[in-house]
């Protein structure tokens, strides 16, 4: 069973009065492309975060998003009561010494005053960790619930062209007796045309239209464009992670189509490998999308 490269996941945790949401994202890309929107409270994880997008997304473009979506609760503003209290007994002491009224908006005075106020950080607990790590779990799992579903279409998509390339293939039969006979004829009517004005050796002739015909000859394209499509399908359904062999694959479908468009000289088989080629053109666009 194929997967597409594209998928998304979400996973929300509630852990104390925070509300955490991890949130992943994936699209087509050659190789492994992890980038990583960390909250600081959680960065000090990010290789291991890595680690498990790794093992379990092999290749795409991955964006993964770790947040606390309160982020004030990340960490605590507190008032500095010893500070506080300090220059309280300051202003005190100096209001008297000098003979100064002590103001009587207090608070809104010392609050402004350096160090009044001290963020403390939270540190990350385990066990909130622990319950993090499910979460990107999930959040991964459901991306890959979604890239099997999308994988799924993409199968059928396949299906329905490598068929109908085969049809295509099939059609191609009912026009080989006839281009070779058009050849033929042509190149008799030629002849006969030139013979009261030149001398030619007619067994040497018949040796070299012979060679002509063989050249022209598709059998040989037709067999190995038959076990290309064949071949494609079969690793579409048997084997993990099948994209960039089935884009091989598809390159050398490629190769037998057109060599097949190069000896048809027939206008009928040049319409049906046109076709063919719509077709894989279209596989080879969709083709960049599995994983």
């Amino acid at each position: 069973m194929i997967q597409s490269m594209t998928g998304f996941g979400k996973a929300t945790l509630e852990y104390g009065n925070k509300k955490i949401v991890v949130e992943v994202k994936s699209l087509n890309s050659k190789q492994l492309d992890i980038s990583t929107r960390i909250s600081g409270l959680y960065r000090e994880k990010e290789i291991e975060i890595r680690n498990e997008i790794s093992q379990q997304l092999e290749r795409g473009k991955i964006d993964l998003s770790l947040y606390i979506d309160n982020s004030g609760k990340e960490s605590v503003t507190i008032i500095n009561q010893s500070v506080i209290e300090s220059y309280f007994q300051q202003i005190k002491q100096l209001s008297v010494k000098v003979g100064i009224e002590v103001p009587t908006n207090w608070f809104e005075i010392l609050l402004r005053l350096p160090d009044a106020m001290k963020t403390e950080t939270v540190e990350l607990d385990e066990e909130e960790w622990k319950e993090i790590r499910k979460a990107i779990s999930a959040a991964i799992g459901q991306l890959i619930s979604y890239r099997t579903q999308e994988g799924k279409s993409l199968e059928n998509v396949f299906n329905a062209k490598i068929t109908r390339i085969g049809e295509l293939l099939d059609e191609v039969a009912q026009f080989e007796g006839e281009r070779v006979e058009k050849i033929k004829s042509r190149l008799e009517e030629n002849l006969q045309n030139l013979s009261d004005k030149i001398d030619y050796d007619k067994n040497r002739l018949e040796q070299e239209l012979i060679y002509y015909f063989e050249k022209l000859d598709v059998n040989e394209e037709k067999v190995r464009l038959r076990t290309n499509l064949n071949y494609f399908t079969e690793t579409m359904q048997h084997e993990k992670s099948p994209g960039k062999k089935l884009g091989f694959i598809a390159q050398e479908i490629g190769r037998e189509v057109n060599t097949l468009g190069s000896k048809s000289n027939h206008s009928e088989m040049q319409k049906i490998v046109v076709l063919m080629k719509d077709e894989l053109e279209q596989i080879k666009e969709q083709v960049l999308n599995v994983l």
